[in-house]
């Protein structure tokens, strides 16, 4: 059975999705709650509303604290990875490494995973991250100090909001925020 939770941070409401293995998803602040539980129905037609288990409250703290700008830790969180592909499962555990405020490129990612060349597919699986903040794809940005892209609700724009918050430079790139 999938449940899931909305609730209220510093930048809009949000959500995570469980079952009994872990979080299934997560939802990045919206300005309307609605539009968070819409988008959980229509990825989890079974799932129903619920209150988040004490095991993941600190999971929801951890996001609450991440979008005031604290530095929370949330490589603990259990995911439950029945429904992604391996590889997919590999790059998230990567990004789940990068600290706040830090940032790796897709190309360092894919150097971690053997091959260089993989960084298209480094991105076509963060393109696909169903727990966005839980795994920060937002960390991973292009090479060159370039922002790359972020298919979340606004896209490079929502990108460059939660890397500000956390106050991550590009990769060693002071410059992140002028190079839009």
């Amino acid at each position: 059975m999938t449940h899931y939770a909305v609730f209220e941070t510093a930048i809009g409401w949000a959500g995570i999705a469980w079952s009994g293995r872990g979080l299934v998803g997560a939802h990045r602040p919206e300005s309307d709650p609605k539009i968070v539980r819409r988008s959980f129905v229509r990825k989890f037609p079974d799932a129903t509303e619920a209150t988040s288990p004490s095991a993941l409250t600190q999971v929801v703290e951890g996001i609450r604290a991440l979008l005031r700008g604290e530095k929370a830790d949330l490589l603990d969180t259990p995911l439950d990875l029945r429904r992604v592909p391996d590889f997919h499962a590999k790059v998230y555990e990567i990004a789940r490494r990068i600290p706040p405020g830090q940032t790796l490129t897709y190309g360092e990612i894919a150097t971690q995973l053997g091959d260089r060349l993989l960084a298209r597919d480094v991105g076509a699986a963060l393109g696909k991250n169903p727990w966005p903040i839980v795994v920060p794809c937002h960390r991973v940005t292009a090479a060159g100090g370039k922002l790359g892209g972020f298919s979340a609700r606004g896209g490079a724009q929502t990108k460059l909001e939660l890397l500000a918050i956390e106050g991550a430079t590009a990769a060693g790139q002071p410059d992140l925020f002028n190079r839009l």
